[in-house]
């Protein structure tokens, strides 16, 4: 597997405007009185799936091979992420299944059924899910997606950074969600690369270990 570079961002950029528009970069003059900074939001709450991963499922799926696309993808998620392949299967006409746990968000495995998905259930917990689904493209001869640790993804997410950085190049530091870790390495990809002084800084929410 070969890390994704800058390159792959600007040319998953390409891919990312053709089905999405730029999210906005407001200042909240409120929140930052009280910070006592210069403060901007990245509003990609505002995609259509409400998430930023959006951007790495359209990216991979155009970098999928032809052969790979009419196998089918088959992935694992407890949300955000399901909800951004079966958005990009719909746009790429190609057959997803998303493999999440038992107690899986209903809305976001009503999200994903919406989008077209099929929602397998398996397992208490997220690594049941994954190993359920990595089993099941094996068995299969389906495209099993990663759904952190694919460089695609990560080139893709990552053009949010580029987007920032184009808007504030003297930007001194970069605060991102953690999660699965593609976010933030994408972050991490684009925002050291480019603005090397740049300090990134990734938060995890105590009741929801990464």
């Amino acid at each position: 597997m070969t890390p994704p570079t800058l390159h792959d961002v600007y040319r998953a950029r390409q891919v990312v405007n053709r089905f999405l528009a730029p999210t906005p970069l407001p200042q909240p003059p409120a929140l930052a009185e009280r910070l006592g900074c210069e403060l901007f939001v990245k509003c990609e709450n505002l995609q259509p799936i409400g998430a930023f991963k959006v951007r790495g499922g359209l990216y991979l799926l155009d970098q999928l091979l032809p052969e790979e696309r009419a196998r089918g993808i088959i992935t694992a998620s407890s949300g955000n992420h399901g909800q951004s392949i079966a958005y990009a299967a719909r746009a790429f006409d190609v057959t997803a299944t998303i493999y999440v746990p038992e107690r899986a968000n209903p809305l976001k495995v009503a999200a994903m059924r919406r989008l077209g998905a099929e929602v397998v259930f398996a397992g208490d917990d997220f690594q049941s899910s994954f190993d359920a689904a990595r089993e099941a493209a094996a068995t299969q001869g389906a495209t099993f997606v990663h759904p952190a640790n694919e460089p695609r993804l990560i080139a893709g997410v990552a053009t949010y950074t580029l987007e920032i950085l184009e808007a504030v190049p003297d930007l001194d530091l970069l605060i991102v969600p953690i999660g699965g870790g593609s976010g933030a390495s994408g972050a991490c990809l684009a925002g050291k690369t480019i603005s090397p002084r740049l300090r990134v800084i990734g938060v995890q929410a105590t009741g929801a270990p990464a």
